[in-house]
């Protein structure tokens, strides 16, 4: 209650009444001091010598004081610390006195000789031999004694205990002491106190970095501690079962974690599955395991994931080549079963548009074998962009998957929906932008959308196409005129796009064996200047492409001016060269442009 002024002022009476002859003024003397010392920390100079001389008291009460007032002295500045850590043996022969003394009836605690002070002890022997090997090691021994002579049947026992163990874990204890400290904790969980089995998994969960071995032991009783019904186990128990997976347990340990996850409490549904996801990306024996891991989780709690997940299993999807067929079948039991999960729909619907071809053909080996029409992928598809508990990320998947399924599927399709008109701007113009595609420029669309699994097929049926596109609204989808699908340019100079008024002129011009040149020239005839000109390229992996800025990205009108825009190209190993071109102008309303491949 003191102000440090007063505390100042009243520090010498304190430092002689430590020295009265009194063993209760001297109790209360060490407390006072201890106080004193937290508001004005300059004060324990004063107070270090009459501390040192109260270890030599008999009287618990006496001792329980100067032990407290040892530990803040030492806390509060490192150069007490080094002085007190001389009396170390002395300490530990108090501590021994205490853990083999006989029954005493007033000092005894639950069979326990003075927990109270012991406590203080053990807590003031691990300030002392932390960082400093002398003073470990002359404590290793007593350490050893009381984690073995110590009852843990009774609270007080337990708490003596408990303090041993974070002693032997923060001094530089042997290793043997080290395994037998993380025992105990593993016979803490055991403990019908749920209070003794939380202190033991936190404990356990700062040691689990450098003790896994010892820790891995007790794996069977922390999984088990997973179905207690007290929820800050739980989520302990959780934690430390994250921290134990490792490669070699991965599969054994997650079964647990999965039925966890089916019968958790929602709060730790989020933490849960975040912490599956980094085990199974870490430790996954193989990839069909952990892309089943991932399904598995969708499946259970697909509302509690990450928002990056969806392109996460995107991702493992499409690098399992050997697994596009049995995933996509599975993915599409998934889809027709249960489509209130969005995170799994999502993925679904992506996986059926990449890999719906392997899906029609009906041949994986790695599932049972089902017969799917085209009129079930469909369906399927259109339940999804017609079910309220879409989101509009979630049709925009199934829109972009059906259109995708547009350069795949060869026979008439009939689906109505109405996202011509659809309220949400995106999906709006999403499904006009797709419109378009189809109506005027339908050439493009085998180079826009093919499948990743394989090369782009040769184009669809009109009919097919038109029927597909009535998923945009009923909307006029008679397509436009197809330019020839390839052209090979034999000459220094070749015209490869006339339409519209617009014209694009390609000119090469090798340079050396490897190197090349290539010149691009756009005029236009037309009335209006055409603005927002833009070029992309593409060629094989092993030719290095180079884009020179264009000369300009507007096209004057009537023939006035033109664009020219360079691309070096180097072909080191000599490969058939092939180009892919894509210009995008803007004239009154935006228009895509897509050349074909050429061959150069």
């Amino acid at each position: 209650m003191g102000s440090a002024e007063m505390c100042r002022d009243l520090a010498p009476e304190i430092d002689r009444l430590l020295r009265a002859s009194n063993s209760y003024i001297k109790k209360k003397a060490a407390l006072c001091a201890v106080h004193m010392v937290r508001k004005v920390p300059e004060l324990g100079e004063l107070f270090t010598p009459a501390a040192r001389s109260l270890l030599s008291e008999k009287n618990h009460g006496v001792l329980h004081g100067a032990v407290v007032l040892i530990t803040e002295l030492c806390e509060r500045n490192p150069d007490t610390l080094e002085q007190f850590r001389k009396v170390v043996p002395e300490l530990v022969l108090m501590m021994k006195g205490l853990v083999m003394s006989g029954y005493s009836p007033e000092h005894n605690v639950a069979g326990i000789s003075d927990p109270f002070l012991q406590v203080r002890i053990l807590r003031l022997l691990r300030i002392l031999g932390r960082n400093n090997d002398t003073a470990s090691d002359a404590m290793n021994d007593l350490l050893a004694q009381v984690a073995t002579n110590t009852d843990s049947s009774k609270t007080a026992g337990s708490a003596v205990l408990y303090e041993t163990v974070l002693t032997v874990m923060d001094i530089k204890s042997e290793s043997g002491l080290r395994v037998l400290a993380v025992n105990i904790l593993g016979r803490f969980l055991l403990n019908n106190d749920r209070n003794i089995r939380y202190i033991s998994m936190t404990s356990l969960q700062k040691i689990v970095q450098t003790d896994h071995n010892a820790v891995q032991r007790h794996r069977g009783t922390i999984v088990d501690c997973l179905k207690d019904q007290d929820a800050s186990v739980k989520r302990r128990a959780l934690e430390l079962s994250l921290a134990l997976v490792s490669a070699v347990n991965i599969r054994s340990l997650m079964k647990e974690l999965l039925l966890f996850l089916s019968s958790c409490p929602p709060e730790l549904r989020a933490h849960t599955t975040s912490g599956i996801f980094n085990a199974a990306e870490r430790y996954a024996p193989s990839q069909r395991w952990h892309i089943d891991t991932i399904l598995h989780v969708l499946t259970t709690a697909g509302g509690d994931v990450r928002d990056e997940t969806v392109p996460n299993l995107i991702q493992l999807i499409t690098t399992a080549t050997e697994l596009h067929c049995y995933t996509v079948h599975k993915l599409y039991r998934a889809l027709i079963t249960d489509i209130s999960v969005q995170s799994l729909v999502q993925v679904a619907c992506w996986c059926i548009g990449e890999y719906g071809d392997l899906l029609l053909r009906g041949e994986c080996e790695e599932t049972e074998p089902v017969q799917v029409t085209e009129d079930d992928v469909l369906d399927a598809l259109e339940t999804v962009l017609q079910s309220h508990m879409s989101s509009p990320a979630t049709r925009g998947f199934a829109l972009t998957a059906t259109m995708k399924l547009s350069t795949r599927i060869t026979h008439n399709v009939d689906i109505v929906s109405i996202y011509g008109s659809c309220i949400d701007v995106e999906l709006q113009q999403r499904a006009v932008e797709y419109n378009a595609l189809f109506k005027k420029y339908d050439h493009m669309r085998y180079n826009l959308y093919p499948s990743l699994s394989s090369t782009a097929p040769g184009p669809a049926s009109s009919t097919a196409g038109g029927d597909l596109l009535d998923l945009l609204g009923g909307l006029d989808v008679t397509p436009g005129e197809t330019p020839s699908t390839a052209k090979r340019v034999r000459d220094r100079g070749v015209t490869v796009y006339e339409k519209n008024g617009v014209t694009l002129k390609l000119q090469t011009d090798t340079q050396t064996d490897t190197g090349m040149t290539v010149t691009l020239t756009a005029t236009n005839s037309t009335d209006g200047d055409i603005t927002g000109l833009t070029l992309q390229a593409a060629v094989p992996k092993s030719v290095q492409l180079q884009m020179k800025a264009p000369s300009g990205d507007v096209i004057p009108a009537h023939g006035l001016g033109q664009v020219t825009q360079t691309v070096l190209l180097n072909n080191p190993n000599k490969h058939p060269l092939t180009l892919r071109l894509i210009y995008t102008y803007m004239p009154s309303v935006g228009v895509l442009l897509s050349l074909p491949l050429f061959t150069i």
